[in-house]
């Protein structure tokens, strides 16, 4: 409220006003300040979800306003865990670019791309947010932060992919660009880009230098979001050292930037930062063994994620608290995980984290169904055929060790995918089939003769011979023939 006290913007026309407070409340998104910039864009956008009120309003007030709603949605809705918050954001993206093209104003219609990149990007749609950064780099041919905004974007969907090499290029052959944009928040940005593709391809290089380099370029972006004041942003920097940390094997670090992590988060009450965090602080208790504590932590990240509504984060955290109930020897609960994160990530066209997911399953699952586990070798193979991470080609390498691929039959791929899914069971079919196994075995262990299995069984001789007649008919061949006992002579005499 005392935000806008402080703007008195009754002097100026109904145009420039919409136009000054899109302006400001942009300013304080920018520095994570979600709440201040929700306020100041009360007077003509009431809540989310709703349109803002562009009565009077001219075409060009009308976009930049609609513009503005789009972005604070997409952004205050994924920190208020609000499920339909992408979808409305791209709903007032979207018209808003429709009003830009008709202003035939590229450079506009390009910036409202980029958004909707984001959008797709938060929501895991990769392949869709590539198309949308792409679409607005080929508009954005002027240096600046626009273009800087839409490379970086390109950069981390390649980075979320695993497309490392492509992610660094983006970066490596802009680079002259992100050392002349002024903006800290960018700057920040590409600093903490350029280091999470360092920590990637470090394995590959064998290079401790590019860890170390690494680290060095987080530093720097806590510096640039410092300078920005954007409490948020220095916390997700501090989420990526504490993991960075943890990959180092030095345990006691990675907790502490963790710890900082979760503080600015809880700061600035972004409940989706916070589960991010503990998703990474359950990664770190595994790391050390500890697993019931990164079980819990874990299972909490992951219902945070669930009830935000971003799929893509969600099947992270779900593949974490597997990791962590298989190493707590709970297999069922843990195998039900991998194969949530393997349907979501179908679901949402994320192949590369359904591949990671299925290969997750593989090395963690003991028992797991023979088909189930050459299915999920194959897909894990499709799936990741275009990563470039030197340690997910190792894990593969090592997971084709577990399997009996000759036992794999020729199925449609949509059968292959299918059998990765927690499909519905009957029942009643598996209690049928449960019942045949335990006589079929006690058939076994006696030759056949059924009133010894009825006995090992616990049931009537009359019993069991119903079960078999009625239930299981084709396991009469494996039991003793019935001998028909002869009428006794009285009787028949009787009968005459």
């Amino acid at each position: 409220m005392n935000t806008l006290a402080k703007l008195d913007t009754s002097h100026l026309p109904a145009n420039a006003r919409a136009l000054y407070l899109c302006d400001r409340a942009l300013e304080l998104k920018e520095r994570g300040e979600f709440d201040a910039a929700r306020e100041v864009m009360r007077p003509l956008w009431k809540q989310l979800g709703e349109r803002p009120d562009t009565e009077g309003l001219n075409p060009v007030a009308t976009a930049e306003l609609l513009l503005c709603a789009g972005i604070l949605t997409s952004w205050i809705g994924g920190q208020n865990q609000i499920k339909e918050a992408d979808e409305w954001a791209r709903d007032l993206l979207t018209e808003s670019m429709r009003l830009f093209e008709a202003e035939t104003d590229a450079k506009k219609v390009a910036q409202v791309q980029t958004e909707i990149g984001y959008c797709y990007r938060r929501a895991g749609s990769f392949d869709e947010a590539r198309i949308w950064f792409t679409d607005a780099l080929e508009k954005l041919i002027l240096e600046g932060n626009a273009r800087a905004y839409a490379l970086l974007g390109l950069s981390v969907v390649e980075w979320s992919l695993s497309r490392y090499d492509e992610s660094m290029k983006v970066l490596t052959d802009n680079a002259t660009l992100f050392r002349k944009i002024t903006s800290h928040s960018l700057k920040g940005f590409y600093h903490n880009q350029l280091a999470m593709v360092l920590r990637n391809v470090a394995p590959s290089y064998r290079r401790e230098a590019y860890y170390k380099r690494a680290i060095r370029e987080y530093e720097a972006a806590e510096l640039e979001f410092k300078l920005a004041r954007n409490t948020l942003f220095r916390a997700d920097v501090n989420n990526n050292l504490g993991f960075l940390f943890c990959k180092l094997s030095r345990f006691r670090e990675a907790h502490r930037y963790l710890q900082e992590a979760r503080r600015l988060a809880l700061l600035v009450r972004n409940k989706v930062v916070v589960a991010q965090i503990d998703d990474t602080r359950a990664q770190v208790f595994i790391a050390e063994k500890r697993h019931a504590e990164a079980e819990a932590v874990a299972r909490a990240a992951a219902a945070s994620l669930r009830r935000s509504g971003l799929q893509g984060l969600l099947i992270d955290a779900l593949i974490t608290h597997g990791i962590a109930l298989a190493r707590l020897g709970k297999s069922d609960k843990a195998e039900f995980n991998f194969r949530e994160a393997i349907e979501i990530a179908h679901q949402i066209d994320v192949l590369s984290k359904a591949g990671i997911a299925s290969l997750t399953l593989i090395e963690e699952i003991d028992q797991l169904a023979p088909d189930a586990l050459a299915h999920a070798y194959r897909q894990a193979g499709d799936w990741l055929s275009n990563s470039q991470s030197e340690e997910l080609l190792l894990r593969f390498k090592a997971a084709g060790t577990k399997l009996a691929l000759e036992l794999l039959r020729e199925k449609e791929a949509k059968e292959e995918t299918r059998t990765l899914f927690n499909l519905p069971r009957d029942l009643t079919n598996e209690v049928l089939k449960f019942e045949r196994d335990l006589i079929s075995q006690a058939l076994g262990k006696v030759d056949g003769r059924i009133v010894y299995a009825a006995n090992l069984l616990g049931i009537s001789y009359q019993n069991l011979a119903h079960r078999i007649r009625s239930r299981h008919p084709d396991l009469l061949n494996e039991r003793t023939p019935i001998r028909r006992r002869p009428r006794k002579q009285g009787n028949n005499a009787a009968g005459n």
